[in-house]
């Protein structure tokens, strides 16, 4: 058999292989995946609060927006609902959350099996790992499509709701990139470049029945538990945006990351030491298509309750903002940054992100989209000294490693990952 022939043969066997393999792990996956089926739990009284051992939990001193001490003193918040959205630098704070929760010895609401609990099935208790009624959890916070009332029966009355949102032109085209072929109407779109394709008619492959359908329309809204198709003048999309604005204490914004964690330590009475962070999941440039302007108003026309909801949280962030005061959240912000900057120098071989294939320890690869290795990551240098190794370590390592290091069973996760390994072969 001639090398031309073996090569043929050998990319035939390997599509039939995939072939097999992915069907039958998406119709196990898809399986599994489907909604619990719902009972009754008993109701028990939430507590007011889980904070625990609060002579561990230090009071620090009050500043106003004249940078002038208060007189008057705050402890941590520890309870804390953080709604995970997706493709908004969420697994970077999610980061931060573990390395907290971990400081302080909190109870995580974790899922059992899975990253996420059972997205897009609204959230449920039951889904919670070991959960019983009565328990005492301080924080929950991986991905999920919002339930209000059966998160409100699972967190203390004094839980902060923390959440992320982002520019809704950008996130379509980071989920049209990580989700797309996970979206069957994609299939059909012709040409090498779909993105446009789509947004120049999107009515024309786009099927609000169709699988996966959510992660390609209003996806911000649809994470928030409410129906990402309906009309812009819906009276519902007002009273959706009501809603979130009434339940979520500091809503962030990934554009303004760094001064969204500022003023989330002034809510919740943190240290500058809880905020450090590396920035996780991110793409590399050749990867990410650059919207043109008319691109950029395609997907924002395309993805009007999101953008409607982006508006509306930006004046409020910036209200927040200007309350703190400007030139304290500059002189905030700058310090952040050095901070990180100083221990990006401790901890990263070279100083910055690598690709997937430069990664030397497979502890440090992070989760990648079907079909390529997009997301880069980090090697951790040889001879951090002892004081900083495990802060580095836990700083640089993806989330699907972190939440196993924390005890998730992330079987079906796993599973998964295999399959896209194979995928990406």
């Amino acid at each position: 058999m001639t090398g031309k022939q073996g090569r043929q043969w050998r990319s035939m066997c390997k599509g039939l292989v995939l072939g097999t393999l992915v069907t039958s792990c998406m119709i196990l996956l898809y399986c599994l995946s489907t909604p619990q089926i719902h009972y009754s739990l008993p109701e028990f009284p939430v507590p007011y609060s889980c904070a625990h051992r609060p002579a561990q939990l230090h009071s620090k001193p009050i500043t106003n927006s004249s940078q002038k001490t208060t007189g008057q003193t705050c402890v941590p918040k520890v309870d804390i609902m953080f709604m995970k959205t997706h493709k908004t630098a969420s697994s970077t704070f999610l980061n931060i959350l573990f390395r907290f929760g971990e400081k302080h010895r909190l109870k995580f609401a974790f899922p059992d099996s899975r990253n996420d609990f059972f997205y897009p099935s609204l959230f449920e208790r039951s889904q919670v790992k070991d959960y019983r009624p009565g328990m005492c959890f301080n924080i929950i916070c991986n991905h999920m499509r919002f339930n209000a009332p059966e998160v409100a029966k699972l967190l203390p009355m004094d839980t902060s709701y923390i959440t992320i949102l982002r520019d809704p032109a950008e996130l379509f085209e980071s989920s049209f990139h990580y989700f797309g072929r996970l979206v069957p109407f994609t299939w059909k779109i012709p040409g090498d470049d779909k993105l446009t394709e789509f947004l120049r008619g999107p009515h024309s492959y786009f099927d609000p029945e169709g699988f996966n359908s959510f992660y390609l329309k209003n996806l911000l809204f649809f994470d928030f538990g409410q129906d990402n198709t309906l009309e812009l003048d819906d009276p519902r999309v007002e009273e959706g945006i009501k809603f979130i604005t009434d339940r979520f204490q500091l809503v962030m914004l990934v554009e303004y990351f760094e001064e969204s964690l500022i003023l989330l330590k002034d809510a919740l009475c943190w240290e500058m030491d809880d905020l450090l962070f590396f920035k996780l999941n991110a793409r590399k440039g050749s990867t990410v298509s650059k919207l043109t302007p008319e691109l950029r108003a395609r997907a924002l026309e395309w993805n009007a309750i999101d953008w409607k909801l982006y508006q509306h949280f930006n004046q409020t962030f910036w209200k927040k903002v200007h309350a703190y005061g400007l030139d304290r959240m500059a002189k905030d912000v700058a310090e952040l940054r050095r901070r990180n900057a100083e221990m990006a120098s401790i901890c990263i071989e070279e100083g910055h992100a690598v690709e997937a294939g430069s990664i030397q320890e497979t502890a440090m690869q992070p989760w990648q989209p079907i079909g390529e290795k997009s997301i880069m990551g980090y090697n951790l240098k040889k001879n951090v000294d002892k004081a900083h190794r495990k802060l580095c370590r836990k700083m640089l390592m993806p989330e699907i490693q972190y939440l196993t290091e924390l005890g998730v069973n992330l079987w079906i996760t796993k599973l998964w990952g295999r399959v896209r390994d194979i995928i990406n072969w």
